[in-house]
């Protein structure tokens, strides 16, 4: 009854809230339907209730075969590689944005670093094959200058990581700086005043109040890309692999699509892409549950 009661008194908010929760079910959970197929030999003649029952045959297939821990290590790699690099530079970035002084010069700064987001993969991945050019490339101009021969940083598998981490880094800082700067505007002005008063430098000031005011924010989205560590995007790795990167370029999001897509091994692509989420999630759950003991934020 009394969810009835407020039901009834709030109906305007629920309504509101109505299309959300029919896009999750509809787009999010009903599709989890065809999650069996990982679990047989689905063949398309015989839908997903008739074709047969394997049971973990394919996740057996997956963990024995050659490619399985080359893939966990590269997905695994790039996703460590971009938190440890790419979570930090939006912080610091809206740190450093906020303590300037000159708002046209703020707005300026902001304007450059957020345009970036705005370009597509492919737009992304094209800009990346020009300015690495080993024949026009502009850091390859640079290196030639100084070193006397051009690297071919798209066709060495040691450069792919890094190529692919500092240029998303580079798209998406200023993006990903907003809410840090959104939460830097909800700390109380009167803290720095009377920091001012007791002395304090401005490294103070942002090291002791500014830092501490947003770490539930910086808690929150640490939880959330660490419950996608092996998320790694498909597009942008797909656009840059070749056959001469490919042992650093092959991820568990790729694979899927070769074996799902291309081969049409969709049982064995649907549970790939399931040990892939399970995973995740894992993740998600035990970074949310040592947050809360630390600190007493989390998601849940």
């Amino acid at each position: 009854m009394a969810i009835r009661r407020q039901i009834r008194k709030n109906w305007d908010l629920y309504l509101l809230i109505l299309p959300v929760i029919a896009f999750f079910i509809i787009f999010e959970y009903i599709p989890m339907y065809g999650v069996q197929i990982a679990f047989k030999n689905f063949i398309a003649t015989k839908g997903i209730w008739g074709s047969p029952w394997v049971g973990f045959n394919h996740f057996e297939r997956f963990f024995n075969s050659y490619y399985f821990w080359r893939l966990l290590k590269n997905t695994l790699g790039i996703g460590l590689y971009q938190l440890l690099v790419g979570f930090p530079v939006p912080i610091i970035l809206a740190l450093l944005i906020n303590e300037v002084r000159s708002k046209k010069f703020s707005r300026f700064v902001q304007t450059v670093t957020y345009a970036p987001h705005f370009l597509s993969t492919i737009v992304m991945v094209g800009i990346i094959f020009i300015f690495l050019s080993p024949q026009t490339g502009l850091l390859n101009k640079v290196v030639v200058w100084f070193l006397g021969e051009p690297i071919e940083f798209l066709t060495e598998p040691a450069w792919f990581k890094s190529i692919y981490v500092l240029s998303g880094v580079w798209q998406q800082m200023g993006w990903s700086s907003i809410i840090y700067l959104a939460a830097l505007t909800g700390i109380d002005p009167q803290l720095h005043e009377a920091a001012r008063v007791d002395g304090a430098s401005r490294w103070q000031r942002v090291w002791h109040i500014n830092l501490p005011g947003i770490m539930p924010t910086i808690t929150i989205l640490l939880i959330l890309n660490m419950g996608s560590l092996l998320g790694v995007g498909f597009e942008k790795v797909f656009l840059m692999q070749n056959s001469l990167n490919i042992a650093a370029s092959d991820i568990i999001s790729t694979h899927v699509y070769h074996k799902g897509i291309i081969d049409g091994q969709y049982s064995y692509s649907a549970a790939v892409g399931l040990f892939n989420s399970v995973v995740n999630f894992i993740l998600l759950v035990f970074v949310n549950r040592m947050a809360r003991k630390v600190n007493g934020t989390s998601l849940w």
